[in-house]
């Protein structure tokens, strides 16, 4: 069984999604080592634990939504994550699911609740960032930081596509692909200034950059 979503049924799911999170709706979340979702990106998830098939389940009979959630080495949640909507669901003939998330908010947890399911739930705060206006100067930084950092790591990537991208997405979306690891892109997850996201960004990438040309030097 393979679907996807039309387009006026994710309209309608991001228009009430706010009126979901008033009226303190329940949401499961998926607490996946490694695995950072941001707002207006893409996450593909292949589903194989019977708790979190049921985890989908849930959502799909309820209003398609999945917080993404990280734990700390205590086994605590961290206290920011981000929503996702399934936008695409298939069931494969060993009954898997292969969704796709799309993210939609980054939350904070208000409460947890153990009910009678072997996922948890949550009730969630919707974080909007203070500052969605970035300079063009640090847009370009960025891009021309990240295109180093391929070159360094000799990664094959073509980012001419990312030159139509507004400064927004191209920070979410370089993110999101640069294999950095998963504590460096939760504490950027957890900036609510994307002033604040974009520097952190550009210094995580530098400092990148700067262990592999140091490591090149020894060897």
């Amino acid at each position: 069984m393979c679907w996807d979503l039309n387009i006026k049924l994710q309209q309608n799911i991001e228009k009430n999604f706010q009126v979901f999170c008033s009226l303190k709706m329940k949401f499961p979340i998926f607490p996946l080592n490694g695995a950072i979702l941001f707002p207006k990106t893409n996450l593909p998830l292949n589903i194989f634990e019977k708790r979190y098939l049921q985890m989908v389940d849930y959502a799909l009979a309820n209003n398609r939504i999945i917080g993404m959630i990280q734990k700390k080495e205590n086994e605590e949640y961290f206290n920011i994550g981000c929503f996702g909507k399934i936008t695409n669901f298939t069931e494969t003939t060993d009954g898997r699911y292969q969704i796709n998330l799309e993210g939609i908010s980054r939350f904070s947890i208000n409460k947890i609740y153990n009910d009678d399911y072997k996922f948890v739930l949550i009730d969630g705060q919707i974080l909007n960032f203070n500052n969605q206006t970035i300079d063009d100067d640090l847009s370009k930084k960025l891009l021309k930081v990240f295109k180093n950092y391929l070159d360094t790591k000799k990664i094959k990537f073509d980012t001419k596509g990312f030159n139509n991208l507004d400064s927004l997405n191209l920070g979410k979306i370089i993110c999101v692909i640069s294999p950095l690891d998963h504590l460096t892109k939760q504490m950027l997850l957890e900036y609510n200034n994307f002033g604040d996201f974009f520097e952190n960004l550009i210094s995580a990438l530098e400092i990148e950059i700067k262990s592999t040309e140091s490591s090149t030097i020894i060897n």
